[in-house]
């Protein structure tokens, strides 16, 4: 079990250095997110079945990713149709 926890682990400590290392797209940064979200969902799955807890805070957990991530897309789109492109350069917080 303890093997089980300890890959999970890695999954999210993957994810966290895909984003702290992607300096060049928001396509790739919004990426890693999702697979930090879905390793975080893996984590609290494995934690409520083993200890036999209801999976109604699993479904939560998965409606508000998935709006976090419609959300992030739609800024995206958003973006790419202001700018013309995905890059972290061409974005000015002083344009917005």
């Amino acid at each position: 079990m303890f093997n089980l926890y300890l890959l999970m682990s890695l999954f999210m400590g993957c994810g966290v250095v895909v984003f702290c290392s992607t300096r060049k797209h928001i396509l790739l940064s919004l990426l890693s997110l999702e697979f930090m979200v879905l390793s975080v969902y893996l984590i609290l799955f494995v934690f409520m079945m083993n200890y036999g807890y209801e999976l109604y805070m699993n479904l939560v957990f998965l409606v508000f990713s998935v709006c976090e991530g419609a959300l992030g897309l739609s800024i995206l789109v958003n973006l790419v149709r202001s700018q013309g492109n995905d890059y972290l350069s061409s974005i000015s917080v002083l344009s917005w």
